[in-house]
Order: C-alpha cells, then structure tokens, then sequence
C-alpha cells in the first residue's frame, strides 16, 4: 500500500516533503532524507578502492566505473565512450551543434547549464573562492581545488611512460604526448607544430609581432603574459628564485639556474 501512495503522488506532482534548510521540496520521504545529506555533509557509501565518500548509492556505483575502467555508453560518432548516459547525451552535442544554453549579457552559448554558469562569472568578475594558505582567489572550485594541490604537493596524475607526475589530468594528457611525439597543433603561417593549443598561440605572436601585454609601470610591451610578469618584478623587487648554496636570489628561473654553475664549476656557453 505504502509503494502504491509512493507511485501516485508522480501523478499528482505532490511534493508533501520540504527541506527545513532551503525549502526545497520532495515526492517522497527517502529523497528528502539522500536530499538533507548535501546539508549536513554525511557521506555513507565509501569507495573501497579509494577514500571517497557519497551521499546516494547511485552516485557510489557511478564512481566505482572510473576504478573498473568501464564506459558502457558508447558515441555512434565517434569512438568515445562514458561511464553514464548523461555524459553520453552531453557529449553528443558536440556532433549536432546544440547548445541550448544561451549567455544573457553576449552571444556566447554552451552545451551544458554548468558551462553557462561557469562563463558568467567573466562578465560579473566573481571570485568567491579563496586559497587558506596564500589568499589567491578563484572564479571557480575546481580552479581552487587544482590550485591548494601546490601547497600540498600533491601529484595523483602519474605517466606509466617515466617517473613524472602531475597535478591535474590535462596536464599528464599534455605531457604524454612528448613520448608519443604527436603535435596535433599546427600553424596556418609556417610548417612547425605544436604540443599544445597554449604553445600554438604563443608562437603565433611571432608573425603578428602583436605585444597586447603592458607593463602599467613602464609601459613596456610583451608579447607573452609570462613574461609581462617576470618582468613586473623588476619595479616590485620580487625575487622567489633563491640560491640553495648561498644568499643569492634572482627574478626568473633561468637566472637561478645561470647563477647556480658558479658553486658546480660548470662553465657557461658563450654564443658570440
């Protein structure tokens, strides 16, 4: 009788079960109580081949596939595969275009919800995120989270091809292509190709001779981000690259590095 009046109310769209917390509303008790989880960070299903921790079974399961390595749904595409149908349905939007997400403030539209709300915070300039161990703040989470990874030195992305490891997955996707010698970036200008879409837009620069970075200071001009920042420490007299041998420290890396043959006896290359 109990699963009887369970099955009606998706009939009558009850909700008779509201959250004490933020009001929303459920059809049945048991969704409330997975719902009310999210509120007092209860995790019940752990995964036994890692430490993690989830509100719902159903979550749990889904998780369980990254271990196993299973992806039953399958693209008709193309020859990728994922561990959900949702992921599937999402992914499929890349062949037929939709993007049924559309940007109130431009022109812009995206695939998913999550997408939409993640390009949003360019127009609002939001940064509700922020680093406990050194103050940085972020537009989004998942930035953050990648972030603290540097004060943890946590590396969990490890190559099966040496011994390096990294912080996040984009990162060891990026790095395993130096073994496989693939450079699928390639410029519309010259014949050399790149690793990354990062490296193929630095190299561009090179026949625009666009420098769009200026030194507020100065007014210096550079072509390349990085190096706009190297060089703002010469006004504000940073120098984070220290001499482990002496009291020497330096603005970049590279002068470290320079400096550091001076206590091996190495002697530096002059190219005249």
């Amino acid at each position: 009788m109990n699963d009887l009046m369970q099955h009606q109310s998706v009939h009558v769209e009850e909700k008779p079960h509201q959250c004490t917390e933020c009001n929303k509303v459920f059809g049945w008790k048991k969704n409330l109580m997975q719902h009310q989880r999210i509120h007092t960070g209860e995790k019940l299903y752990k995964c036994t081949e890692c430490d993690k921790g989830f509100i719902t079974n159903a979550e749990l399961k889904r998780h369980q596939k990254i271990h196993t390595g299973e992806r039953p749904y399958e693209c008709t595409e193309c020859d990728k595969a994922f561990v959900t149908n949702g992921a599937l349905k999402q992914h499929q939007k890349i062949h037929t275009g939709e993007k049924p997400y559309q940007c109130t403030e431009c022109d812009k539209a995206f695939i998913t919800h999550g997408d939409l709300v993640k390009h949003h915070i360019v127009h609002t300039m939001e940064k509700p995120y922020e680093c406990t161990e050194c103050n940085k703040v972020f537009g989004w989470k998942n930035n953050l989270k990648k972030h603290q990874k540097i004060h943890t030195g946590e590396k969990p992305y490890k190559c099966t091809e040496c011994d390096k490891a990294f912080i996040t997955n984009a990162n060891l996707k990026r790095h395993h292509l130096v073994h496989t010698g693939e450079k699928p970036y390639e410029c519309t200008e010259c014949d050399k190709a790149f690793i990354s879409h990062e490296n193929l837009l630095k190299h561009h620069i090179v026949h625009t001779m666009e420098k769009p970075y200026e030194c507020t200071e100065c007014t210096k001009v550079f072509g390349w981000r990085n190096i706009l920042k190297e060089h703002q420490k010469v006004h504000t007299g940073e120098k984070p690259y220290k001499c482990t041998e002496c009291v020497k420290a330096f603005i970049t890396n590279k002068e470290l590095k320079r400096h550091q043959k001076i206590h091996t006896g190495e002697k530096t290359i002059s190219m005249c």
